[in-house]
C-alpha cells in the first residue's frame, strides 16, 4: 500500500468520523456478511450515505437495486424511503440473498424491501414484462460484464426525473485501456458507450479515491420516457 493509499483511507475515515456515526444495523450487516464468507465488495460508508442523500433529494418512493450482496447499500437506500415506499433488490446468489434478508430484518426493513433471487438480466426482463415501476432511483452494482444490459433494461423501468447510479466505472483507472481483455473493463467500456449514445439520459462520471481504492461512479438523469 502506497503513502497515497494510506492518505486516501485516512481521509475516508476522517469523513466517516464526522458525518457517519456508528450504526448497529449497518455495522452488523458488514459483520454478518464477513462471517458468512461474502466478499468485502460493499460500498464505502460515505458512498452509502451519498446514495441515501441522492434518494432523499429526489424524494424517491420506489428504488431498484441490481446487486444486493449482504444488503449494506440496500439498508442505506431503504432508509431514505417514506413509510409507504418500497425497494426491490436483485441478487444472483441464494446464500447472499439469505444473509441480506437477515440483515434487513435486523435493520427493521424487511417489510420495505423485496429481495429477488435470479440472474439480473432475467429478473430485469421480468420486471419490464410485468410493467413494474417506474422506479425513481436505480443503483447498479453487480457483475460489470452485464452492466450495459442492466442499464438498458433498467432504463425501461424509470421515468423522466429518475436517477440511475452505476458503481465501479473507473476500475483503478484501467477503464481508459481500450485494448484490455479484462471482462470487467470490457463491460465497463461497453456500458459507457451505451450511455453516451442513449438520448434519453444525461450522464456524468466522477472518479473517487478512498478505502475502495481508485474508482468512480456514473450518474444518469433520465430526461425522456
Amino acid at each position: 500500500m502506497t503513502a497515497d493509499d494510506l492518505r486516501y483511507e485516512a481521509v475516508d475515515e476522517y469523513i466517516a468520523g464526522l458525518f457517519i456515526p456508528a450504526d448497529r444495523a449497518l455495522d452488523g450487516a458488514l459483520e454478518a456478511s464477513a462471517r458468512a464468507g461474502l466478499p468485502a465488495i460493499h460500498v464505502a460508508p460515505n458512498q452509502g450515505k451519498l446514495l441515501q442523500l441522492l434518494a432523499r433529494a429526489i424524494g424517491a418512493r420506489h428504488i431498484l437495486e441490481v446487486g444486493t450482496l449482504g444488503a449494506y447499500s440496500t439498508i442505506w437506500l431503504a432508509r431514505a424511503l417514506p413509510e409507504d415506499g418500497h425497494l426491490v433488490t436483485l441478487e444472483l446468489d441464494p446464500h447472499h440473498a439469505e444473509v441480506a434478508r437477515a440483515n434487513l430484518a435486523l435493520a427493521g426493513l424487511a417489510d420495505r424491501v423485496t429481495v429477488q433471487i435470479g440472474a439480473a438480466r432475467h429478473s430485469l426482463a421480468e420486471l419490464v414484462a410485468d410493467g413494474a415501476g417506474p422506479f425513481d432511483l436505480v443503483f447498479i452494482d453487480a457483475d460489470k460484464q452485464g452492466n450495459a444490459d442492466y442499464f438498458r433494461l433498467a432504463l425501461e423501468l424509470t421515468h423522466p426525473g429518475s436517477l440511475i447510479v452505476v458503481d465501479n466505472v473507473v476500475r483503478q483507472g484501467n477503464v481508459v485501456d481500450e485494448h484490455s481483455t479484462d471482462p470487467a473493463i470490457v463491460g465497463t467500456r461497453r456500458l459507457n458507450e451505451v450511455m453516451a449514445d442513449e438520448p434519453r439520459v444525461v450522464v456524468t462520471e466522477v472518479q473517487t479515491v478512498g478505502v475502495k481504492g481508485h474508482d468512480g461512479f456514473a450518474l444518469a438523469l433520465v430526461t425522456e420516457g
